[in-house]
């Protein structure tokens, strides 16, 4: 077995993960953490290999790890550990790591060729010849687990997407995901001077919704709670954000007709929020008036606050892409092309898309493990 990679070095997704530490799987990772055309199609290689299973390997290879929150789990060392692992795994299942080696083109023997070479093809089962600079490979089976769009300074390409058109397996359309969103000048004016200023929040669009951090950055919003609703973003939709979840924040104000006034609302908002932020919040959606009406709209406004992003910081800042080679083209057993015998998509450039958390890592383990089981 050949394993074939343009970089210079092995895993290099894995490396800069989590921080260096590699969030490398998720305890409660399930079909619904997933985001696709198919919601269940990811299910089948999930139940087959959990991370349970990965966890198992981890331990096998004495790598000490953490919870770190909501059964994220990362490493205590560094994410070399990770990479370290899996090139032992690699080498004891006789696999040959080539780096610097670029594929310039794939290639399938057709079915007239099949026919006249049959006896050839059943001696040595070759099926595809991929060519690249110093080397041609032969193989009956092939796997691309080429990734995504994101990160292109990490050496990202389309390749796994130009190989499935080539052989006429559907792509549905990539985007950004897992991503800062981008906001416009008129929000842009309110918020982005408070850059850096972080907040425990829900965010929302429609029945989807995510209570982590939320950052403020100098274009827009970032942070947990704003990646995870990105991937669900349409481009149009509003993203809602409420600033205290599961809390009422002026409370006091309501049950104290004689204490309704600007300072006693700051000092409301200041206890659940950053001072800045809190001043901002009041600055902006001050009521004219503290009768129990204005004060109950106030209310309901710091729990919908309304977001209209204009984009996102693109692939140079998303942790994933969205969309990808079409599961309706694939086995949910295997990863195998329905149609092109001896070709699996695995990982980030099938439409599986996972939430953030370890869940990204754990289908690129499942989906894995399930072609290669099946090759």
């Amino acid at each position: 077995m050949a394993l074939l990679d343009h970089a210079e070095r092995a895993g290099k997704k894995i490396l800069i993960s989590g921080g260096g530490r590699c969030n490398f799987t998720n305890l409660h990772c399930r079909p619904e953490n997933f985001l696709s055309s198919n919601p269940h199609f990811a299910r089948s290689a999930l139940a087959r290999y959990t991370p349970s299973d990965f966890i198992a390997l981890v331990e096998k290879h004495r790598i000490a790890y953490h919870e770190k929150t909501l059964g994220q789990l990362f490493c205590d060392g560094s994410a070399e550990q990770i990479v370290n692992m899996l090139l032992q795994e690699c080498a004891a299942a006789d696999v040959t790591l080539f780096l610097r080696t670029k594929v310039h083109e794939v290639r399938r023997e057709h079915q007239a060729d099949r026919e006249h070479q049959a006896d050839k093809a059943h001696r040595d089962g070759q099926k595809f010849t991929l060519l690249t600079d110093t080397a041609a490979f032969a193989a009956s089976a092939l796997i691309v687990a080429t990734g995504g769009l994101s990160i292109p300074k990490m050496g990202a390409t389309s390749f796994g997407y130009d190989i499935a058109r080539q052989f006429g397996v559907p792509v549905h359309a990539c985007r950004p995901a897992l991503v800062p969103l981008v906001l416009g000048d008129e929000q842009s004016a309110i918020f982005c001077d408070l850059a850096g200023i972080s907040a425990e929040v829900q965010t929302s669009i429609g029945k989807r919704s995510f209570r982590e951090k939320l950052l403020i950055t100098h274009r827009g919003l970032s942070g947990p709670a704003v990646l995870q609703i990105s991937s669900y973003w349409d481009g149009v939709a509003p993203v809602i954000v409420d600033w205290a979840p599961g809390q009422e924040v002026l409370s006091a104000l309501r049950s104290s007709p004689g204490r309704r006034d600007p300072a006693t609302a700051k000092a409301a908002l200041r206890a659940r929020l950053s001072a800045r932020l809190a001043d901002r919040l009041l600055q902006v959606a001050m009521p004219e008036a503290w009768t129990n009406h204005a004060l109950a709209m106030f209310e309901q406004r710091l729990h919908t606050w309304s977001f209209a992003p204009i984009g996102t910081e693109g692939y140079e800042k998303a942790e994933v892409t969205a969309g990808g080679v079409s599961t309706d083209a694939l086995s949910a057993q295997t990863m195998e092309c329905r149609e092109v015998p001896g070709l699996y998509f695995i990982g980030e450039v099938v439409d599986v898309t996972g939430q953030l958390g370890g869940f990204n890592f754990q289908w690129a383990w499942a989906s894995g493990a399930a072609a290669g089981r099946a090759a």
